[in-house]
């Protein structure tokens, strides 16, 4: 036996070597950050596609064809060229982030997403995990605008997937082009790749982008910032580059005999803002607006300006809030959106940075550092401006949810399941594959309740396509461990026993996150409380659409990769 031990050891420290050579090999040729000077680079405001036409002085639909390429994009002066997947409406003008899509309430947007990808991903990716997969060659990709109330079939399941020109097409796939109805709240949304499996490299790759649907009635009397100098999307996501300037996503996974790509997060340490690393913007004394998107696969950012400067909160996710709110510190998760006001004529400095200070992975990872810690520089010019633009203490206020409305309560737990060695090997929603048939069934125009449980010790940022929900409450869950055992076992809340573990500290709802959200962080070791609303919350009108058509919503975390492996179940909503 102890010959056998040896011998054991000896063939796993062999492994490890041959791990540490690889791993070592990787480093040397990973660019180092430091070597990036930072600040650089101006900001760039992506191009902006209108969603509608004017005929005879009144919008109309219109009809957009926006295409899929790859393509060589510059991050950074001092960075080599790097191939990426792009957005645009020609390979020239494709851009990362690609074009911002500005709509106008009421007025449908039709889009074409065209597939003219090549035969070849350019990251790894892992067949071991649920993968959209076509029988010849292709990079399958399906557009999900977030934030979207729209029709199920272009909600962009992950199934509906298709290949260069369709030439192949997933088993739910129905439409070439996609119809945006906008008859939702005015706000802040965004669209990004969602196909099965491959939503983390895709998006790494680059598809991803902004859209903002606009009510002029609503939003014109508010007397915000507006005009493209003034009302800027932000786009922020980390990368990280080889000296060759390619995107560098580990090829090897946390548990390579199982998965032999797949990792649980994936975090960059170049932080990127509207397709360049730490750029700088030049500002003027005055008011300008952000509409601030996570657009990271993993990474939580926690902003905050360095000189002190606090900033006014009007919108969180795609919905403004009934009251602005002035805050000096924001945590946003990936895929979550803020809306905010920096006035610059509250600066006593002539320059800024916004900054960031969130555990990566969040909330018990590494503390960032001098790189991942800063994210872009404002430079500030000029003496104060006669600035008419206003943040109004008042916004727009939506009817107020009802508890008592809600007509089913229903109990969502988030596992983690690990290796014989504690390495993550997949995660489930109420221990369910995302294959099996749905256990989630709303009635269109229905509000329901629902207890989020998540027993890991992450915090995951759940999305629930097509419903809207505001956050009733987190309670932290005493004697976790017991009753996680229990749940492992049986799977079942109320069997065992979750009101004996709901005796713990309450946690206070973020006040700027107390209004409609369609994301939440669902912090370790709680229980969040939600009231979702499968109707929109501006009116009592019913959808537009057969919201009960096939191949129905989803909903799941937004981690990429925990998305990708699978923490994602269907939502089909019934009438």
């Amino acid at each position: 036996m102890d010959v056998f031990l040896l011998l054991l050891l000896l063939f796993i420290s062999i492994c490890l070597r041959g791990t540490a050579n690889s791993a070592n090999a990787n480093d040397r040729l990973l660019i180092s950050p430091s070597k990036l000077e930072m600040f650089v680079d101006e900001l760039l405001d992506m191009p902006r596609i209108p969603g509608f036409d004017i005929k005879n002085g009144v919008p109309v639909s219109k009809t957009l064809k926006i295409g899929m390429y790859q393509k060589k994009w510059k991050f950074h002066r001092d960075l080599p060229p790097t191939r990426v997947f792009a957005y645009g409406t020609t390979r020239s003008k494709a851009t990362v982030p690609g074009p911002t899509i500005e709509a106008l309430q009421n007025i449908e947007t039709l889009v074409t997403w065209q597939n003219h990808l090549p035969s070849k991903h350019i990251l790894p990716w892992d067949p071991t995990i649920p993968t959209a997969t076509p029988l010849h060659k292709g990079v399958p990709t399906v557009v999900h605008l977030h934030g979207g109330i729209d029709e199920p079939q272009s909600d962009g399941n992950s199934n509906s997937w298709f290949t260069s020109g369709f030439k192949e097409m997933g088993p739910t796939w129905t439409k070439k082009t996609y119809r945006y109805h906008n008859f939702q709240q005015p706000g802040n949304l965004w669209y990004h790749d969602h196909a099965m499996g491959l939503t983390r490299v895709n998006l790494l790759a680059g598809l991803i982008g902004a859209y903002i649907i606009r009510d002029r009635s609503i939003e014109t009397p508010l007397g915000l910032p507006h005009g493209d100098d003034f009302d800027r999307p932000l786009v922020i996501f980390d990368r990280s580059f080889l000296i060759d300037g390619s995107l560098y996503m580990n090829n090897t996974g946390n548990n390579p005999s199982i998965h032999p790509q797949w990792q649980p997060e994936y975090f960059g340490d170049v932080i990127i803002v509207n397709g360049k690393a730490w750029p700088r913007m030049t500002v003027h004394r005055r008011k300008y607006r952000f509409r601030i998107i996570n657009a990271s696969n993993a990474r939580f950012f926690r902003f905050f300006l360095t000189n002190g400067m606090g900033f006014k909160i009007i919108g969180s996710d795609s919905a403004y809030l009934a009251k602005s709110i002035l805050k000096k510190k924001l945590l946003l998760a990936p895929s979550e959106i803020v809306d905010v006001v920096f006035d610059f004529s509250k600066s006593t400095s002539d320059s800024v940075i916004l900054a960031n200070d969130a555990a990566y992975p969040y909330p018990s990872g590494d503390p960032t550092d001098e790189i991942n810690g800063k994210v872009m520089k404002f430079v500030i010019i000029g003496e104060p401006e006669v600035d008419t633009w206003q943040v109004p203490a008042e916004l727009v206020k939506y009817p107020a949810p009802a508890v008592s409305s809600a007509s089913t309560t229903r109990y969502i737990t988030m596992y983690e399941y690990t290796s014989n060695i504690d390495e993550p090997t997949h995660l489930y929603i109420n221990g369910l594959s995302y294959e099996k048939p749905a256990t989630e069934m709303p009635k269109a125009g229905s509000t329901e309740i629902w207890n989020v449980i998540n027993l890991t010790e992450d915090n995951h940022p759940l999305h629930i396509h097509l419903g809207l929900f505001v956050v009733l409450g987190q309670t932290e869950l005493v004697n976790v461990d017991l009753f996680r055992d229990c749940m492992m076992k049986m799977n079942d809340a109320i069997k065992c026993h979750l009101s004996q573990y709901t005796r713990g500290k309450k946690i206070a709802v973020p006040t700027h996150e107390r209004g409609w959200k369609n994301v939440f962080k669902m912090r370790p070791g709680c229980l969040t409380r939600i009231l979702i609303r499968f109707s929109y919350i501006h009116s009592n009108a019913s959808y537009p659409f057969d919201a009960t058509a096939e191949p129905g919503y989803v909903y799941h975390c937004h981690i990429l990769d925990h998305e990708d492996n699978v923490m994602m179940r269907p939502l089909k909503i019934i009438s």
